[in-house]
């Protein structure tokens, strides 16, 4: 997530729309085997490297039930549609690591998920949004646990692309 931090002002080939995403909100998981539910917070970082082609997302989910708590990171590789000025899809794919803690047991595991994403822009200006996630995790681990689950919360736009320089009035160009 640092990373992409680091790298947003570089990555970003349109220099309207914010150099990164912050996704705050929150979580709910069923795991399909055993019909298991969890809750908790979702926290993910969104950088675009190549515009209108692949959005990289960066984020951690903290899942809770009684007697459990699972941590699942993930970066997701999104192919992102425009469908309007205010609504934006995206289907993604992409590694997860999953750290859980169950009844004083802890493991780790890699997994895959696949995520749909809709983010709704109520101004246009991809400043302040909302985003729904539905997604399908499937674990390597033992037991091969597989969850279906969904996130939703609030977008932030973080920081603006660079905008090129004007020479003739030695700043940037204001858009």
């Amino acid at each position: 997530m640092v990373l992409c931090l680091l790298c947003a002002g570089f990555l970003r080939a349109d220099d309207k729309d914010p150099a990164a995403i912050l996704e705050l909100g929150g979580a709910a998981s069923w795991n399909v085997k055993d019909g298991g539910g969890s809750a908790g917070g979702d926290f993910a970082v969104e950088v675009t490297p190549i515009e209108n082609w692949l959005e990289l997302e960066a984020g951690t989910t903290p899942l809770f039930t009684r007697h459990s708590t699972e941590w699942d990171t993930d970066l997701l590789f999104k192919k992102p549609w425009s469908l309007s000025e205010k609504l934006e899809f995206m289907a993604g794919l992409g590694p997860e690591w999953i750290h859980s803690r169950q009844s004083g047991v802890t493991t780790n595991s890699f997994g895959v998920e696949f995520a749909l994403d809709f983010m709704f822009w109520p101004s246009g200006k991809h400043r302040i949004g909302w985003f729904f996630e539905p997604a399908y995790d499937y674990s390597f681990g033992r037991g091969h646990e597989r969850s279906a689950g969904f996130s939703a919360g609030l977008l932030i736009g973080i920081g603006r692309s660079r905008e090129p320089a004007d020479p003739a009035r030695g700043n940037a160009v204001r858009h």
